[in-house]
């Protein structure tokens, strides 16, 4: 062919937060089917126990933290009636959500009661057009890893609906984490009429008026913890709280983005008689970042201010939230990056075995250069690796560079290759064949596929914390091809988190093992590098919350395209989502995509989506292009709610999805029913 960080982990001994994995996933778990699975008498997956942190885990009204549905069956649910039915039980239970839902009618929001865990399966909990309603005196309630989005009605400062994502009235201990709440009519949260025990953490708000509302009332009961949430593209609300008792804030980032049609009117605001304690956040872009009534009091510590304007306030006396509970700190300068691949639904999911579900332990086997570990070269382990090998086989790879190809072969599944060193920078798998290189056997040479420094056939593959290089030398080598594949993919269920793969041209192939058969990869929290079509092949490929890096090529100059699809009629090809484009090239430099109708297929459709995702002013204002006599414009190639200095308006030449469409372009349509778990 012609090319996020690791989380602090806390353990407390009431409130405790969700461990989280050094791949950066929740302790979530996966139910297949749609029956009730039980439990009170079986231990539970970890997600379904887990309890809240902040003002949610404290002892009050009668409620002992914030723990959900955990005392209840565990069911799993696809249609609005199955959620509803569950959600609005005077039992507990905890509700797995499997599927997009759409409200019906638009603007719905299921009156949830008592002791409920509601939780997304991944990234395939949907709701859409609608939300959840907590009214007077419930309590216990749990809301995790969904996306709730587009409710809003085409009115931006919408007096005449109240469609929110999670409205309560008089509710108390409730935890809302790890979700991604957008584009609804009104606002995204409103904690309302005496709301209390409150704690709101990783989730991302965006493209709102008004993104999150607190009090109304003239009371001052509401305690509320507010923590690692990344709220971006929203006007006001920011949030406003209104006569709370106690309003902790930490580690938030509030980000306006410049140049686009959404521009903040303010950020923290405290108002009436509310006391705010606000730490280590954020502030990037905003006018009136942090700001109070002369009533109000806010103290700050620690807060970062980039590119912010009009008032920046605090004065009052505020309150110790550590004589309610027990919280640390991230360091302010991380935060943004922390949040961008850490907050919103996770994919990452892993369970806790129980005596009738667990599955045979995974198998490590280990790598060290040095002679410390079982094997010196990770071919080596693979090698070990039994064939058709039932469970997982984690190859654990320490810290060193490894020049060495690697293979895993197609009657290998379940294997991990993972590094242990404390970065992804740590554990680096490099070569330097070429398409053109000379077999080492005098056979011939390498073509583009069998370039790659790793390459895998087998399904249920995973890849985390560490890098995939090709580094060929073009510059010394210009009597052959440029293409050099860093890794190629030929397999079904590959989960590629937390890693950098890196090259120049044709970095990575994400192929099938046949053009009949399925193969889908998904890659979260990760870097690909390179700069002529190195995302490429006919899979049916997800880059999410993960990074695209432009790169010159061998003689200086910038010039390339990000992606080349060539996917088969009637599949779904390469989706770039929630991600960021960019690099240190020149501007209108970079194509996103063309067409690759791989040996001149013309049955070939090839697709690549880009949503959602910051793209720098390398990208070209006329981001897709031809390729091999075959027109773009005759295949699938689109844009939606883009960001940025390279992104545009729709034209005839930069289409873009309808709402209606976007809903259809999803990464859990991408996906289907797998939902990619660490193991």
């Amino acid at each position: 062919m012609a090319q996020h960080r690791r989380r602090r982990t806390t353990a407390l001994a009431l409130g405790v937060p969700l461990i989280l994995t050094a791949a950066g996933g929740l302790a979530y778990g996966v139910l297949p089917g749609s029956q009730p699975r039980a439990s009170a008498t079986t231990a539970a997956p970890a997600w379904a126990t887990a309890t809240a942190d902040g003002f949610a885990s404290v002892n009050a009204l009668g409620q002992n933290g914030t723990y959900g549905g955990r005392d209840g069956q565990i069911v799993t649910v696809k249609t609005l009636a199955d959620l509803e039915k569950y959600a609005t039980a005077s039992e507990p239970y905890v509700i797995v959500v499997a599927a997009t839902i759409t409200m019906d009618p638009v603007g719905k929001e299921i009156k949830v009661q008592s002791n409920k865990t509601i939780v997304g399966s991944g990234t395939s909990g949907q709701i859409v057009g609608g939300g959840f309603f907590l009214g007077s005196g419930v309590h216990n309630v749990i809301i995790r890893n969904l996306t709730i989005r587009d409710a809003y009605q085409g009115v931006w400062n919408d007096k005449e609906h109240d469609f929110d994502a999670i409205q309560m009235d008089g509710a108390h201990h409730v935890w809302i984490d790890h979700n991604d709440l957008r584009h609804m009519a009104d606002g995204l949260i409103d904690v309302r009429k005496d709301s209390t025990y409150v704690t709101v953490s990783w989730n991302k708000l965006s493209q709102d008026n008004k993104a999150f509302g607190i009090g109304w009332t003239e009371n001052v009961v509401t305690d509320i913890t507010i923590h690692h949430n990344w709220i971006r593209e929203t006007e006001q609300r920011n949030p406003s709280t209104d006569n709370a008792a106690h309003a902790h804030l930490y580690n938030n980032f509030l980000e306006d983005v410049a140049g686009t049609d959404i521009n903040s009117s303010y950020g923290n605001y405290s108002r009436g008689a509310t006391r705010m304690v606000l730490e280590n956040s954020y502030f990037q872009g905003f006018k009136n970042p942090v700001i109070k009534d002369s009533t109000a009091s806010i103290v700050q510590k620690g807060n970062t201010f980039v590119g912010t304007s009009g008032r920046n306030e605090s004065g009052g006396t505020a309150f110790d939230p550590k004589t309610y509970y027990a919280y640390t700190l991230d360091k302010t300068a991380d935060v943004p990056a922390l949040l961008k691949s850490g907050v919103g639904p996770r994919s990452s999911i892993g369970t806790t075995a129980t005596a009738s579900t667990k599955a045979a332990a995974a198998t490590t086997l280990t790598v060290a250069k040095d002679g410390s570990g079982q094997y010196a070269t990770v071919q080596a382990a693979v090698n070990a690796v039994p064939a058709n090998n039932p469970s997982r086989v984690v190859i654990s790879v320490k810290p060193g560079t490894y020049r060495e190809l690697v293979k895993v072969p197609s009657n290998k599944p379940h294997v991990t290759i993972q590094g242990s060193g404390g970065s992804r920078n740590d554990t680096v798998i490099v070569y330097n064949n070429a398409s053109g290189t000379p077999k080492p056997d005098g056979s011939g040479t390498y073509g583009t596929g069998g370039s790659a420094t790793v390459a895998v056939e087998a399904d249920d593959f995973q890849a985390r914390n560490l890098t995939i290089s090709n580094d060929f030398d073009e510059a010394s080598h210009q009597d052959i091809a440029g293409q050099a594949v860093a890794l190629r993919t030929a397999a079904d269920k590959v989960f590629l988190d937390g890693v950098i793969v890196s090259g120049d041209q044709d970095t990575l192939l994400v192929d099938t093992a046949a053009k009949e058969k399925l193969g889908r990869v998904y890659m979260t929290n990760s870097y690909v590098i390179g700069n002529v079509d190195f995302i490429f092949g006919r899979a049916t490929a997800v880059i999410d919350k993960s990074v695209i890096t432009l790169k010159k090529r061998w003689n200086g100059t910038s010039a390339g395209y990000v992606t080349a699809p060539s996917t088969a009629a009637g599949r779904k090809g390469i989706l770039i989502a929630n991600s960021t484009v960019n690099g240190d090239v020149s501007s209108a430099s970079f194509y996103l995509g063309r067409p690759w109708h791989a040996g001149g297929d013309a049955s070939l459709d090839p697709q690549t989506t880009v949503r959602n995702t910051s793209l720098s002013a390398a990208i070209k204002s006329t981001p897709w292009t031809d390729m091999s006599g075959f027109s773009w414009k005759d295949d699938r190639f689109a844009e939606y709610k883009n960001t940025g200095a390279g992104s545009g308006a729709a034209s005839s030449n930069r289409p873009q999805l309808t709402d209606a469409q976007a809903t259809g372009q999803e990464v859990a349509d991408w996906l289907g029913d797998w939902t990619p778990s660490s193991s």
